[in-house]
């Protein structure tokens, strides 16, 4: 459940702190007011991306955050920990930094973390329902995946979709190898070619770097031996070395030191520093004598890197592409090479991998048959919740389409009775649906109105919407295109759905905004020449004002107030 909300800087909002409370709680105002940035924060904070020019005028940085009690949520529990969050049992609190300039940072319980733990936090906690949503009832790609929601298949969908994918890969290979033979052949003319040249030149992982040091030793060596000889002839040479007149020194503060104590710690140091500087003059002597003066190997480790740096131009720009593009090559080469003997590998290879697929799409296809009944029992019991007390709710399979790849399949691999193989598995759904009695179903996208689609979509967030975890439930403008009757039954709906979760809901309704058990006025002033938006909580004097204003416009009348109070007492 949503606690808290807090934005600063963002659009017209200077700084709003909101505090939310279980059951329906109605968000209303103006056309205009801000309403809908509420609801944008709460997408941005819990992964969405922003442009920057949402950032209010005239500051550097914005600022999201949100307090949410997750007592119980198992499920999200089990992501934050996975994650290597700190955990609060009862809430956590996420935070977004938005800035002009540069990367903004997010953080779960005071941690930096990524956007992508947002992503998947989101789905235990906040479930949007945006003003554009119910359009995505119309495109029939979104009924299976709805209803593969509501009947727990996700886990037995995603097994198909990978087997898919799978099968895909094999068909790619093979239609690689019908390619032309004097196609596959200039092809891999080249590729060996390819190959050849970087197997020729022997690369090895960071070979340019190493070389490179050693050219600039090489270039150097003879300015590299004289600095160190005379370094360690100023050391430790014959002639007043500085370690010989660290020794007279030694001795006479030896003697200091017999006859006074406070020469002791000097003593040390003075030792020390000897035995350092004693360290440096062999290094010096043996760095001197490792150094090879030799022309002929800086010749050829310039021929070398000019060798690598042709083949690094040539493919990809490091050494790391070249091997790269090598392995790539080779598997490529691989695919050209195809043999009798790999073609029936294949052929095994999809066999096994078909068969799996049809195990696995038969019974994600049984799970969907067995919960049909379910499903439209439950859409029609909302139906009449929502005054659509005559329409009818079905859903219609139909066998995917063929893939353009499934004609040759079945010759290579004989087998004449393949299935159509399709990445959802054994059918596509679309949902059927009349408002009017004795009318015949048709497609959704071609029967619902505006307001229809409305309500639809909050029968499917009702029928779906978790109750062993509950979420958050936001609905910006559910009541688009309805009034009277039709909006007071949805204002009834959002109100027995919010029994079990939290329901955010912005409105232009009375009929439903009176259903609210917290009723928040969002409105837009100036002040000092800016333009800012801001929140109340409405006590029922309040609310009663607020109703009047959606029943009457500016000019509230008395008719108009006597009315909100009945509405609101009947509620």
């Amino acid at each position: 459940m949503l606690k808290l909300l807090n934005i600063s800087n963002l659009a017209v909002v200077d700084k709003l702190q909101l505090e939310f409370f279980p059951g329906l709680n109605v968000l209303s105002g103006e056309t205009g007011s801000g309403k809908s940035i509420i609801i944008d924060a709460l997408s941005v904070l819990l992964g969405k991306r922003i442009a920057t020019d949402l950032i209010r005028t005239g500051e550097s940085r914005a600022y999201i955050e949100g307090v949410f009690d997750i007592a119980g949520n198992t499920p999200l529990l089990a992501v934050l920990e996975e994650a290597g969050v700190e955990l609060d049992e009862e809430e956590i609190v996420i935070k977004r930094e938005l800035v002009t300039t540069g990367r903004g940072r997010t953080f779960v319980n005071n941690q930096t973390v990524t956007t992508s733990l947002l992503k998947a936090i989101q789905p235990h906690v906040l479930d949007i329902h945006g003003q554009g949503d119910q359009q995505s009832l119309l495109a029939s790609d979104n009924h299976l995946r709805l209803f593969d929601g509501y009947i727990g298949a996700a886990e037995k969908r995603a097994v198909v979709e990978g087997l898919y994918d799978e099968l895909l890969a094999i068909v790619r290979v093979f239609e690689r190898s019908r390619q032309s033979e004097s196609e596959r052949l200039q092809m891999l003319d080249v590729i060996l070619y390819q190959i050849g040249e970087i197997e020729k030149a022997a690369v090895k992982v960071n070979e340019d770097v190493e070389l490179e040091t050693e050219r600039k030793l090489l270039a150097n060596a003879e300015h590299l031996v004289t600095l160190a000889g005379e370094s360690h002839a100023r050391l430790d040479g014959e002639n007043e070395s500085i370690l010989a007149q660290i020794n007279a020194v030694q001795r006479r503060l030896g003697d200091l030191a017999e006859m006074d104590k406070s020469f002791a710690p000097y003593l040390e140091q003075l030792a020390t520093a000897k035995y350092t500087l004693a360290d440096l003059a062999f290094y010096l002597r043996d760095y001197g004598d490792g150094i090879d003066v030799s022309p002929e190997r800086l010749r050829l480790v310039e021929d070398r890197l000019i060798e690598l740096d042709r083949l690094k131009r040539k493919y990809g720009g490091t050494l790391d592409s070249v091997i790269e593009t090598y392995e790539t090559l080779c598997n490529k080469r691989e695919d050209l090479q195809f043999s009798e003997e790999r073609s029936e590998k294949l052929k095994v290879e999809f066999r096994q991998k078909l068969k799996q697929y049809e195990s696995a799409a038969k019974k994600l296809s049984q799970l969907r048959q067995s919960k049909v009944a379910e499903f439209e029992k439950a859409a029609a019991v909302e139906l009449s919740q929502v005054a659509l007390e005559n329409a009818r709710f079905t859903l219609r399979f139909s066998p995917p389409p063929t893939n353009d790849w499934s004609d040759w399949l079945r010759q290579m691999l004989e087998l004449p009775d393949l299935p159509p193989v399709h990445r959802n598995g054994k059918e596509l759904l679309e949902f059927y649906f009349t408002a009017n009695k004795g009318e015949e179903q048709r497609p959704l996208s071609e029967v619902a109105s505006g307001g229809e689609l409305s309500r639809l979509m909050l029968i499917l967030k009702t029928i779906t919407a978790p109750t062993q975890f509950p979420r958050t439930l936001i609905f910006d403008e559910i009541d688009t295109g309805i009034g009277g009757r039709v909006a007071d039954a949805v204002g009834l709906r959002l109100q027995r759905l919010a029994k079990v979760n939290q329901i955010l809901c912005i409105t232009h309704q009375a009929q439903v905004a009176r259903y609210a058990d917290t009723h928040h006025l969002v409105n837009k002033e100036i002040a000092n020449e800016r333009t800012r938006t801001t929140v109340a909580k409405l006590n029922d004097t309040g609310r009663v004002e607020e109703l009047a204003r959606m029943l009457a416009g500016q000019d509230i009348t008395v008719t108009a107030r006597k009315h909100a109070r009945e509405m609101l007492k009947a509620k």
